[in-house]
């Protein structure tokens, strides 16, 4: 009898104590095991300090208990490279006092070429870079879209950079091949099952380079699913405010995108069932909400998209069977909603505007409520309010290019300019 018991008792023991189990873990995080839940910032927390590496010493060590939350307290965070959150965790701030801040940026050029699958670069000057920090690689030729390297610095041994995702192209030093530190602040890569709230990024565009909305944003998804982005503000980032590629089943919601100098909100390359849902996107460079290439069986409603530098939507190649309801659309440089010219195999086909509010745009250049241009077809736009009261250019409320057909725009109300301009 007493046996047994000595025996249970040391399984239990083992369970709950085992400093195996978890490794360097346990070292670094002061947490029960049954909570799941890790918080980073100020003296009372498991973590503290207020930096990027600690929440993502947090977040690997969630990870390892197989998921749960990292808490991120009040506070200003620096940021100096990706916080990366793994599958069936979450990241929840403290509402607008949690502050996830860009450091400042800094850059230098090659010596030697970066060529196609290296690991490392020899560069200028390295005086701005320091191990765990992300940057981004490029060249004259490559230095958007996907032709950009993004990577986490491994090692700095003398003016030789290390780091942790190979070259995706030839980096040329003649071409000004390029190193800056900037990177995105929070992302999932290839995870499943997360969740991203409650806080706010400081992009701190004024001293960062760009970074391009296929490899990065403030808020950055890639190869991911089931995905929830809520209550979260990107201020002043130097590129896409929130940018999600490759995707399936990634929700944004009660979000605001605002003074980037990328797009809002840009789900795109084969993203399939997004929702965007009660979020804000002003002030940014580019589109409000742009689609990039097949964005399909989405839903966006009760968004609002104003005072943008092009347009408030933007849908293009083959953006398909999507659904927008009850959005507010206004004061934008150009076009409200915007079909970009696409073929007919490519076009944003079975779009359907319901309830919306388009109204005063074209504060820039004369535009149109909507602006349907490639061969695009089967596209309603019913139940709108559609105006001008005095602002910007809208010349009139809907624009339907010559190639465009099946084109359904009824019971709207339109008042200010033309009704519909057919090519």
């Amino acid at each position: 009898m007493r046996t047994g018991f000595i025996c249970r008792f040391a399984v239990i023991f083992c369970i709950i104590f085992s400093g195996n189990i978890f490794g360097q873990v346990d070292a670094l995080v002061n947490v029960k095991y049954a909570e799941q839940v890790i918080t980073v910032g100020g003296p009372e927390a498991d973590i503290q300090g207020y930096s990027s590496e600690k929440i993502q010493i947090a977040l690997d060590a969630i990870n390892a208990r197989g998921g749960g939350t990292v808490k991120l307290n009040p506070g200003r965070f620096t940021v100096i490279a990706p916080i990366r959150v793994l599958s069936n965790t979450s990241l929840i701030g403290s509402g607008k006092k949690t502050i996830l801040e860009k450091c400042d940026g800094f850059r230098t050029g090659f010596i030697i070429d970066a060529d196609w699958g290296m690991l490392k670069a020899a560069v200028k000057d390295v005086s701005g870079f320091r191990v765990g920090m992300g940057i981004q690689i490029y060249d004259d030729r490559h230095n958007g879209g996907w032709g950009v390297t993004t990577a986490k610095i491994t090692d700095i041994v003398g003016n030789v950079i290390y780091f942790d995702n190979n070259t995706m192209h030839d980096y040329v030093a003649s071409r000004n091949g390029t190193i800056s530190n900037a990177c995105s602040i929070v992302e999932g890569v290839k995870v499943e099952n997360i969740k991203i709230a409650n806080f706010v990024v400081e992009g701190n565009k004024r001293t960062n380079d760009y970074l391009n909305g296929c490899r990065g944003g403030g808020i950055y998804i890639f190869k991911s699913q089931n995905c929830l982005i809520e209550g979260v503000k990107v201020n002043e980032f130097n590129g896409d405010s929130f940018s999600w590629q490759v995707d399936e089943n990634v929700t944004v919601r009660n979000c605001e995108a605002s003074y980037g100098d990328g797009l809002g909100f840009h789900p795109g390359t084969g993203s399939d069932s997004p929702v965007i849902e009660n979020c804000i996107s002003h002030h940014n460079k580019q589109d409000g909400i742009f689609l990039c290439w097949r964005v399909q069986n989405g839903i966006f409603k009760n968004n609002v998209s104003y005072e943008n530098g092009r347009h408030g939507i933007s849908i293009g190649h083959q953006d398909t069977d999507n659904i927008f309801e009850n959005n507010h659309i206004y004061e934008n440089g150009q076009h409200g909603v915007f079909f970009r010219n696409e073929t007919e195999q490519n076009s944003g086909h079975r779009n359907v505007f319901r309830n919306n509010i388009i109204e005063n745009n074209g504060m820039s250049a004369e535009s149109y409520g909507f602006y349907i241009g490639g061969v695009t077809h089967d596209i309603t736009i019913e139940n709108n309010i559609i105006r001008s009261t005095g602002k910007g250019n809208q010349a009139a409320a809907v624009y339907i290019g010559k190639n465009s057909s099946r084109i359904t725009v009824k019971d709207n109300k339109i008042s200010g300019s033309k009704k519909v301009i057919k090519e």
